[in-house]
């Protein structure tokens, strides 16, 4: 770990916004301006807070929307999170190798999280959903990202939606140990 503080990562099954962390971390599509999976629950369940400040980003640094593998983060609206970290997954094409652009959403989330003063982060398994990534080889990406990120938060979680996906993250964290 690059850190001096130790960082403890949970895994678990539930749903990402009833999590009472600092930051929440957004699978977001480009546009910032909500969408659906995990990105329409957070913004529905955040309020329209998110999407008000989503639009003055859209309007201000990131016009064409946020690339894939950066992050930037929001206001939590009425989410029980202080911060929404948006990062935009990569599409998952068996033609290209885009696991850069997956790992980066992961680091570059740790490094918002940091740079905001976050003890805490949720995650949920980006890109695995209508992006098509498959789950067992997106959780060996994200536990080997937030192993060895530079930067990161004392507590991690990664929020899982289903069974088959807390399965696949349970077993890539156990390679990574």
């Amino acid at each position: 770990m690059a850190t001096d503080n130790p960082t403890q990562i949970t895994l678990l099954r539930g749903d990402i916004t009833e999590e009472h962390v600092d930051a929440v971390v957004n699978a977001a599509n480009s546009s910032l301006l909500g969408g659906g999976g995990v990105d329409g629950a957070i913004h529905r369940r955040g309020g329209p807070a998110i999407l008000e400040e989503c639009r003055e980003l859209r309007g201000s640094h990131y016009a064409n929307g946020l690339p894939a593998g950066q992050a930037v983060a929001t206001t939590a609206g009425d989410l029980p999170a202080r911060w929404v970290i948006h990062t935009v997954g990569p599409v998952y094409s068996a033609a290209q190798d885009r696991s850069g652009l997956l790992a980066s959403c992961f680091t570059e989330s740790l490094r918002v999280a940091q740079e905001l003063g976050a003890d805490s982060v949720a995650f949920p398994a980006i890109s695995t959903g209508v992006y098509s990534w498959p789950v067992d080889d997106a959780a060996r990406i994200a536990a080997r990202s937030v192993r060895t990120a530079q930067r990161t938060v004392p507590d991690i979680r990664f929020v899982l939606f289903d069974d088959q996906a807390l399965s696949a993250f349970e077993a890539a964290f156990e390679r990574e140990a």
